[in-house]
């Protein structure tokens, strides 16, 4: 799956929060190195093992903080996430109260806006009040507040032996400063500054007098600093930061294709995943890269940001430019078997938490996944393919050249010509496919694979690796380096196919062990061996329809694992349910293979299942019970949301129904296009191909698709096949 650290060995490091993320309807903003969960109010009232709070750099930097009138919670009227900026609008108002005074307030006079954001290791807000009575009254708005500066990984349930110290809070006359040195020594600050100065400060708590005419409204502005930047003029850098977020959520728009369909339902999905993407996406010193997800992946992962970047290529290369470069820079130079890393493997994931840096969990720099590599080489040449940027890949080429060197020499751990994992550290991932939870990978009487395993997905990735080098070398003129990695290519097609594919299954196994045992398991893994084209017609079209019977598909989607399998539990993370980013590369595979009532099937249940999540987000996974009459999908409880490859799973799916392929310079190919019944049009504008752009027109009409381009740039051609 996805990350890493999710699950370490048997079950080491694993989320273990017993608070459902969603049971409780949390909201998530975003930027840099920063990410919170609010309540539906816009408060955090977390717990230790809670994951509301605001978070630094995988630190818990604030985890109370709490919005009280007169002593009272208020009532909520609506809480939603503008896109335009990534931040939290709540508004609410107050229940019947009584002041200080003894005087009365009558419900529901009083209106409170709260706008709640993060920009460059700060988190702001703007609290805006209004007397909608016809009398003048008189309250208090009071602040609870504080930092218990706990590491990511202490909040997913891991148990330390010792903490750093957390020095006694500092107050002011208009802040607050909560401090704490870890056992990596370094000091982490949260200082809190409000505007205008409270009427009571101390170490946990403010207190704001209030009195408004009918009509009359005031604003009240909260800073908090994360760094050692000074907190001097809250309401300033309040308002100066959301003109930045707004600027930059402009310019990230800019070149990209506007999306517009016949669904609105389907429009409102898009532009949430649009939006999560964005949010999710990080300026690197190399270029943007999305991190993995909320909020338990909220870092570079190389596996999630490949994929995500895979997922978005068609509609905004940048983010795979930014993510090849960045994990080019993060790629292993040496050996060492405590961080899973060898010369030229492609980053796992990367934490600047103080557990990280203790050592007491692995994630620093790790580089425990098998499958980041060969992603990482075949991502470099679909890259190339939409852009033709030349550029690029020569300056990746080293890299490229070090990645392959490591398949090869380090990828065939026994020397069969397959591709296979193995830890390297008792404290790393048992597992180190997309599915890392130690129980996920077993034979079909239940009993756990040993290593070194070969999955099926390894296999079909690096054949896309060879490719790949083959495209590329064709392109830098070195057409018998081009030969050769195609007869790789050719070779390990020939091979996977007569190995990999079990015809009493009528599909491909999940992997084979280290005993080259075969683990005769139907999964979704199997549905990835489409995407990069290493399976033929004939088992495609047979992988295709085993994976959409009743025993793989819920109806909601494909299962990650059959529910005849022995460990087959819908509420399991990885064996039976269902994860938006898998079958989105599923998908792509089934077109790949013309296999277009595929797509539909998959990208309809998806669809429909967003109306049952919380402002139609995908979420990381959801469970995979089976579809049943007045009843929705059932949620996974700490599934990340946003989580950055399932929110670009419907990019992908759309240019899997398309068929759909941008190739530079010139060329926008539609192959078998159809679009899914809940569409009857959809409509792309400003579709870059080079330097030039094209607005399109997809129309379906009964069983014919047809594609109009009401607008191309000079030397755009545009063709259908129906191949």
């Amino acid at each position: 799956m996805l990350d890493s650290v999710k699950t370490g060995p048997d079950g080491q490091h694993q989320v273990q929060s017993s608070t459902s993320i969603q049971e409780q309807e949390l909201r998530a903003v975003k930027h840099g190195d920063s990410f919170a969960l609010f309540d539906t109010h816009g408060d955090v009232m977390g717990s230790e093992a809670a994951p509301e709070g605001v978070y630094f750099r995988d630190t818990r930097q604030l985890s109370f903080w709490r919005l009280t009138i007169c002593g009272t919670y208020p009532m909520l009227l609506g809480s939603a996430l503008d896109d335009r900026v990534d931040a939290l609008i709540v508004d609410l108002t107050n229940s019947s109260l009584t002041n200080r005074g003894g005087q009365r307030i009558p419900n529901d006079v009083l209106h409170f806006g709260r706008v709640k954001f993060l920009h460059e290791g700060n988190a702001f807000e703007r609290l805006s009040v209004r007397n909608f009575d016809e009398c003048v009254h008189s309250f208090s708005i009071e602040l609870t507040l504080g930092a218990d500066f706990r590491d990511m990984f202490e909040v997913r349930g891991d148990k330390r032996e010792r903490r750093g110290t957390q020095a006694q809070p500092r107050f002011s006359s208009d802040g607050i400063d909560y401090h704490y040195t870890g056992l990596d020594e370094i000091e982490r600050r949260t200082a809190i500054a409000f505007a205008p100065r409270p009427d009571f400060i101390s170490e946990h708590k403010v207190r704001f007098d209030v009195t408004l005419e009918p009509g009359e409204r005031k604003v009240f502005y909260t800073q908090i600093t994360f760094t050692d930047d000074e907190t001097t003029n809250p309401t300033r850098a309040c308002l100066e930061a959301y003109r930045a977020l707004r600027s930059g959520r402009r310019d990230a728009l800019v070149g990209r294709p506007l999306i517009a369909s016949s669904n609105t339902s389907f429009d409102a999905m898009m532009s949430r995943s649009i939006a999560d993407v964005t949010t999710l996406t990080t300026q690197t010193p190399q270029g943007p890269a999305a991190y993995a997800g909320i909020p338990w992946y909220c870092t570079l992962f190389g596996r999630d940001s490949l994929v995500t970047a895979l997922e978005m290529l068609w509609y905004d290369p940048s983010l795979a430019r930014g993510t090849l470069l960045r994990l080019a820079e993060l790629q292993a130079v040496a050996d060492d078997p405590a961080a899973d890393a060898e010369p030229g493997k492609i980053l796992h994931e990367t934490r600047l938490n103080e557990m990280a840096n203790t050592g007491e969990v692995p994630f620093r720099r790790y580089y425990g996944s098998v499958d980041s590599t060969p992603l990482f080489v075949f991502l470099a040449g679909e890259y190339f393919r939409r852009t033709g940027d030349r550029e690029i890949i020569e300056q990746l080429w080293p890299h490229l050249e070090a990645a392959t060197d490591w398949i090869e020499r380090s990828g065939d751990r026994d020397g069969d010509g397959f591709f296979e994992y193995g830890r390297r550290n008792a404290n790393g991932l048992r597992n180190q496919g997309w599915k890392d939870s130690h129980d996920a990978i077993s034979h079909a009487d239940g009993r756990l694979a040993e290593g070194p395993i070969a999955l099926v997905e390894m296999q079909a990735y690096v054949y896309g690796a060879w490719r790949a080098m083959a495209d590329m070398s064709k392109a830098r003129g070195k057409r018998e380096a081009a030969k050769e990695w195609r007869a790789k290519a050719a070779d390990l097609k020939k091979r996977f196919n007569a190995t990999f594919y079990d015809e009493e299954l009528r599909c491909y196994i999940l992997a084979l062990d280290g005993d080259k045992q075969p683990c005769r398991v139907i999964s979704s893994n199997a549905g990835h061996a489409l995407t990069t084209g290493i399976a033929t017609q004939h088992h495609a079209e047979a992988v295709a329809a085993r994976l959409l019977e009743p025993d793989c598909f819920s109806g909601w989607g494909i299962r990650t694992l059959s529910r005849q399998e022995k460990r087959y539990n819908p509420m399991s993370y990885h064996n039976g349910s269902i994860w938006p980013h898998d079958n989105a590369l599923i998908a792509a595979g089934f077109s790949r293979y013309g296999l277009q009532h595929a797509v539909a099937k998959v990208f309809g249940a998806l669809f429909e299942a967003t109306f049952y999540f919380d402002q139609q987000r995908f979420p990381e996974l959801f469970c995979g019970f089976g579809r049943r009459h007045g009843r929705g999908p059932t949620l996974y409880p700490v599934a990340c949301a946003p989580q950055a490859w399932a929110s670009g799973a419907p990019m992908f799916m759309i240019q899997a129904a398309l068929g759909m392929d941008v190739c530079a310079p010139d060329k926008v190919r539609f192959d078998k296009p159809s679009l899914p019944p809940f569409l009857s049009n959809l409509s792309l504008d400003g579709l870059t191909c080079g330097d030039a752009s094209v607005d399109l027109d997809v129309q379906q009409i009964g069983p014919a698709t047809s594609v109009f381009v009401r607008r191309a740039g000079d030397n755009v051609s545009v063709a259908i096949g129906m191949s």
